[in-house]
This record gives C-alpha cells, structure tokens and sequence, in this order.
C-alpha cells in the first residue's frame, strides 16, 4: 500500500467522522425531528405506509398470516388515537418483525416482552434489557403521532452511540397511541434483516 493510497484512506475517514460529529451535535440541539433527523432517516420516514404495506404482505405470504391477523389494531398501519405522548413510566415492551430484505429467510418473527422506560417528560425512551437494546428521543409531531429518533445498543455495550454517527445503528420510527393504554413505535426499512419493525409498548401498572 502506497502512502498516497494511505493519505487517501485516512482522509476519507476523517471527513466521514467529521460529517458524523456534525450530524450528532444537530441531533442533540434540535427540537424539531425534521431538524435533528439523518436525510436517510427523512426517507425512511416518508415512506413509513409502503413499509407496512410490504412488509405485511411479506410476513403473510410467508405463512405468518394467522400470526399478523392474531396482533388486531398493533398490525394495522391506518389506525391510531389521539394524544400518542407516552406517560413517564415502566413499560413493558415487544419488537414484531415482519418482512425481509436481502437474504434473511424467515418473514415474521415475535419476540418476547423486555423492559423499556419512558422519561424526560415523555422525551427519552429506554429498552432496557435484551441483546438489542434501543435507546433516543421521542418529538412531537401531530396530534396523532410522535417520531423517535435515537440509536441501537448491542449485546454488552454499555454506552450508544450518538444518534447519527452510525446509520447502522440509527433508528427512526413512527409512535402512535392505538388504544388508552397501549402504544406502538413502526420502524420502516431498519439497517438489518426485516422491511418494518412495530415496538409494543404497555404500561407496568403499579
């Protein structure tokens, strides 16, 4: 390897951390999520329905139809309620993976119920257990839905990144409120594996 060929390497590295760091800094200061989101967070977004849409038509043709109709309202991307703030609080929360990108085989998967934690006056979100752990902001939007923003955790790190340093490790979903005490976050076209991820979240009632 030439030194110009190693110049030219670190160069590329130091400008990607660059616009990383500057990605990170807006996130943190906006207020607005149109303002701290990724432009390929921006995309994912607008184009949450088609998400849905494909990835259900995906989990049912791949023998997961009786599992899709079992989840009701959670499955149904026209359906929410007013007021999708979420309480501060403990919740217990599930991540239903339907769809598939690239070469992952299996359409719908159903994982188990982890711990979460809302706080900040409804702002943060918090999956606290779990190999995959979810970390960021919620903003408010509409009277109908909220959009997080935040970072995924692995297996034993014990810190996130910073939103927006790694578009692997970013997320961005859709809250919504589906009934008066029960809640739902859609991710469109995550980083791996699915074509939409849908994060169930119910209170732990004292």
């Amino acid at each position: 390897m030439t030194a110009t060929w190693t110049r030219s390497i670190l160069g590329v590295a130091i400008a990607l951390a660059a616009v990383g760091t500057a990605e990170a800094n807006r996130a943190e200061e906006a207020t607005d999520w149109r303002l701290a989101a990724t432009e390929d967070d921006r995309v994912r977004l607008r184009n949450w329905r088609t998400a849905w849409v494909k990835g259900i038509a995906q989990a049912k043709a791949g023998g997961a139809a009786a599992e899709v109709a079992a989840l009701g309202l959670l499955a149904d991307p026209d359906y929410s309620i007013a007021e999708p703030k979420l309480p501060d609080g403990d919740y217990r929360c599930r991540t239903i993976k339907m769809g598939t990108q690239g070469r992952a085989v299996l359409t719908y998967v159903a994982y188990p119920y982890f711990r979460c934690r809302v706080s900040a006056d409804g702002a943060s979100l918090t999956k606290l257990d779990g190999s995959q752990r979810l970390t960021g902001r919620i903003y408010p939007d509409t009277d109908a839905r909220s959009v997080f923003l935040g970072t995924m955790v692995l297996g034993d790190e014990e810190r996130s990144y910073a939103y927006g340093r790694d578009r692997a490790r970013d997320m961005a979903g859709v809250v919504e409120r589906i009934d008066a005490n029960r809640w739902r976050i859609a991710f469109p076209f995550p980083a791996y594996e699915s074509v939409v991820d849908v994060l169930e979240l119910v209170p732990v009632l004292p």
